[in-house]
């Protein structure tokens, strides 16, 4: 049975539209269409309540599938964005773990997608690193997440607050140990030399930490400046671009670094007899001796710094004597060699001499002519130097 009605069928616009009984829906009479949303019919007075279909209800149901759906995705994808980075930056499962709790406690659980999840990220593994006293530069981090160092230092300093913590300074002795023993130009080199390098380093990093040239400065262009250093004075070939480029430092500040530590050697050179002959250009040739003499005063107390120094130009002196032994070799500033101190910068005699110990030193008869020649020597070398220096 039908029930006209007075609705428009929505195909044929003809009101003709009616109530099927039978199905309970609206048909048009005329074309024989359903008519779409017209069909709902709320059924109330059940035992239990309100009985019929909820339309409303059922897409908010279908909403919060999707919902958790999209959540589920969002919590997979950051998280794979996190071990991504965390592998990069070569990272243990344990600190990528870290890193993971870490971002889920300042996020409360929902993570997030896009550049600025990568740049908490790349905030939360430098403090996880920094946390525990390993060395990495932020500026190795940018560089891996692919952001500006200072957007990533923002971040940083944001977590750190949020999470009031008290990060430990930064090791710059760690950082130039790690650079020795992960620069590619060092690979081909023994543990021992490595080693010795790594000492040598070291000890330079601690005096320019007493002379401040660390002090509010970027920690890595130092490190490349002493790391340049030691490479030269080990004989080791190496270009300050490579160096600065792998331990993602700036080239134009690692350079000054380096100008500035030598010139900080120079002034420290001054204590010695030929200090006034010492520069910028030749400090590598008097640098075991300069060392030598800066960890002899670090050792010892104040009172026995003067008889020290005097042990230093006394034990030189005997290197020229024993320079007077041997003919047919040039002397120059690299046979200056302390053998029982500064055994860190005890580095290859390039003229191969021989030392001379202190009790045969006292059987030999060595003529003041013999001494005042080499010491003439080596002054006409220094001069010849400085002259080329001051026209160059």
């Amino acid at each position: 049975m039908f029930m006209e009605g007075s609705r428009l069928c929505t195909n044929c616009k003809k009101k003709q539209v009616i109530l099927d009984e039978v199905t309970g829906n609206w048909v048009c009479e005329a074309c024989g269409v359903e008519q779409e949303f017209e069909n709902f019919q709320a059924h109330f007075g059940g035992v239990n309540g309100p009985e019929g279909a909820f339309v409303r209800v059922g897409q908010d149901i279908y909403c919060q599938s999707s919902d958790f759906n999209y959540k589920q995705n969002k919590v997979y994808n950051a998280q794979k964005k996190i071990e991504t980075i965390a592998s990069q930056l070569g990272f243990s499962s344990s600190r990528s773990a870290e890193v993971r709790l870490m971002i889920d406690e300042i996020t409360e659980g929902e993570f997030g997608l896009g550049v600025w999840f990568n740049v908490l990220v790349g905030a939360c593994a430098y403090v996880v690193m920094r946390k525990n006293k390993i060395p990495i530069a932020m500026r190795e981090v940018a560089s891996v997440i692919e952001v500006d160092l200072h957007e990533l230092g923002r971040m940083v300093v944001r977590v750190v607050d949020f999470l009031s913590l008290d990060l430990p300074e930064f090791d710059v002795v760690s950082s130039f140990e790690r650079a020795i023993q992960n620069c590619p130009d060092f690979a081909e080199f023994s543990r021992d030399k490595k080693d010795n390098m790594v000492k040598q380093g070291r000890f330079l990093l601690q005096c320019a930490e007493k002379w401040f040239l660390t002090t509010g400065r970027q920690p890595m262009p130092m490190v490349v400046a002493v790391l340049m250093f030691v490479a030269e004075l080990n004989q080791v070939k190496i270009s300050i671009e490579d160096v600065a480029s792998e331990l993602h430092a700036g080239i134009a500040t690692c350079r000054k670094r380096h100008k500035e530590l030598l010139e900080t050697l120079v002034k420290v050179a001054q204590v010695l007899p030929w200090g006034k002959n010492v520069t910028v250009k030749n400090i590598m040739k008097n640098a075991p001796s300069v060392i030598q003499y800066m960890e002899m005063k670090s050792r010892l107390e104040k009172g026995k710094r003067r008889k020290s120094l005097q042990l230093v130009v006394e034990r030189n002196l005997e290197e020229i004597a024993s320079e007077c032994l041997r003919s047919q070799v040039e002397y120059t500033s690299d046979d200056c060699r302390i053998e029982h101190d500064a055994q860190y910068f005890d580095v290859a005699d390039r003229n191969a001499i021989v030392n001379v110990s202190h009790g045969n030193l006292d059987e030999l008869q060595i003529s003041l002519e013999c001494l005042s020649n080499s010491y003439s020597k080596f002054l006409s070398e220094t001069t010849l130097m400085k002259a080329m220096d001051d026209s160059g």
